[in-house]
C-alpha cells in the first residue's frame, strides 16, 4: 500500500499552516474579542473553519466517520488542493481519461503539472492496458477518474477502477459528482481499504445546491489532515454551511427528486431516439444525456433560437450535445423544439 507521506510534496510537509483565531479557541461561545470582528450584526463572526456541524450531518447521511471527511469550497477547490499537496510543479504528472471533466486538466496546467491523456475507448470506458503502461512512472502522482463521467454520462467499470486504485502507488481521485443518479455502488467505503483513494462528491447535483459551492472529499484521515493544513482558513462561509445543514436536515427527501429526474431521463432519451435529427443517445448514469446528432452546431443554434440552452460538446465528442434533464415541462419544450428541426 502507498505511503501517503512519501507522496506529499516536501514543502507541504514542512509548511506551518496559518493559525486563525478559531483554530486557537474552539470551545463554547463566549465574549469573542480574539478575531478583530465587528461586534454588531448577525453575520459578523467568522465561520467554523472545519465545518464540524456540517461534517456531522454528512457523516450521518453517508455512514462514514467525520475523520474521513473534508468540506471544500466546491469540488474545484478539492481538485486544486489535491494537486498542490501531491504534485511538484514542473516535475510531476497527472493522468486523465478524456473526454472528461475539464477542470482536471485546467487545474493541473495551473499547477504546472504534465498531463498524461489516455482516451476512453469506443464504449467510453477506461482502456486499462493503455493506462497501465504509465502506472510505474515515479513522477505520475495523481489519477483522476470521473464516474459517472462528464460529458459521457456513464459509469466506469468498477473492476477497472479498483484495479487501478490497487495497482497504482500514487493518489486516485474518484469523482462521483453524479453517483446519486446511478444504480452502481459508490466507492465511498473503499476509502477505508485503500489509503491512496479520494472519493469526491458534491452538493451541486442531486442535493440541488449548486449556488452554495460545497464539495465533499472522503479519504483516509492522513490525507484529510493535509487538506486542512493547506486550505484557506475560512474556506466555506457560514451562510453556505447553514444552507447545507438545512438541506441535510430533510433526511432522504431529496431522493424523490432524484427518482423523478431518472424517470424523466429515461422518457426524454426514448423520445429523442425517435427523432430524425438523432444519431445516438448514449446510456446515462447521470442527470444528463449525451446525444449525437446530425449537425450539433446547427441543432444547438436552433435550440438557442427557442430559448433552450444545452451544452454543445462537439469540441470533445464529435457532433454531440449534452442535455441536462429539467422539469417535465422544460423537457417537453426541448422535445417539441427538437421535433421541429428539419434534417
Amino acid at each position: 500500500m502507498p505511503d501517503i507521506n512519501k507522496l506529499v510534496r516536501e514543502n507541504i510537509k514542512r509548511l506551518v499552516p496559518y493559525s486563525s483565531a478559531r483554530d486557537e479557541y474552539n470551545g463554547k461561545p463566549g465574549v469573542f474579542l480574539d478575531a478583530n470582528e465587528n461586534p454588531y450584526g448577525t453575520l459578523n463572526r467568522y465561520p467554523d473553519p472545519y465545518q464540524q456541524n456540517l461534517k456531522s450531518a454528512v457523516s450521518r447521511l453517508k455512514g462514514i466517520n467525520k475523520e474521513y471527511i473534508f468540506i471544500g469550497n466546491g469540488s474545484d477547490e478539492i481538485i486544486d488542493l489535491t494537486l498542490r499537496i501531491f504534485g511538484n510543479p514542473g516535475k510531476d504528472k497527472v493522468m486523465i481519461f478524456p473526454p472528461t471533466y475539464g477542470m482536471y486538466e485546467v487545474s493541473a496546467a495551473i499547477n504546472d503539472l504534465e498531463i498524461i491523456k489516455v482516451p476512453l475507448n469506443e464504449n467510453f470506458q477506461i482502456d486499462v492496458n493503455k493506462a497501465e503502461q504509465y502506472l510505474d512512472d515515479k513522477n505520475l502522482k495523481i489519477i483522476f477518474i470521473c464516474s459517472p463521467n462528464n460529458p459521457t454520462g456513464n459509469c466506469m467499470h468498477s473492476e477497472s477502477v479498483e484495479y487501478i486504485i490497487s495497482r497504482f502507488e500514487g493518489i486516485v481521485l474518484l469523482d462521483e459528482a453524479y453517483s446519486d443518479f446511478s444504480d452502481k455502488p459508490s466507492f465511498l467505503r473503499k476509502t477505508e481499504k485503500y489509503p491512496n483513494l479520494i472519493v469526491m462528491q458534491t452538493f451541486s447535483k442531486a442535493l440541488g445546491l449548486a449556488a452554495i459551492r460545497i464539495g465533499m472529499a472522503f479519504a483516509n484521515p492522513e490525507i484529510i489532515t493535509y487538506y486542512n493544513k493547506i486550505k484557506p482558513p475560512y474556506n466555506v462561509s457560514t451562510i453556505n454551511q447553514m444552507a447545507a445543514i438545512e438541506k441535510l436536515s430533510e433526511g432522504l427527501n431529496y431522493r424523490s427528486q432524484v427518482k423523478e429526474i431518472i424517470r424523466e431521463r429515461e422518457r426524454v432519451a426514448a423520445e429523442i431516439r425517435k427523432l430524425p435529427v438523432t444519431i445516438k443517445v448514449f446510456p446515462s448514469d447521470a442527470n444528463f444525456l449525451l446525444v449525437k446528432v446530425t449537425d450539433a452546431d446547427m441543432v444547438y443554434r436552433k435550440l438557442i433560437s427557442n430559448d433552450i440552452i444545452v451544452r454543445n460538446r462537439s469540441s470533445v465528442v464529435e457532433n454531440c450535445l449534452r442535455i441536462t434533464i429539467g422539469k417535465p415541462y422544460e423537457n417537453d419544450l426541448l422535445l417539441e423544439a427538437l421535433k421541429n428541426i428539419q434534417v
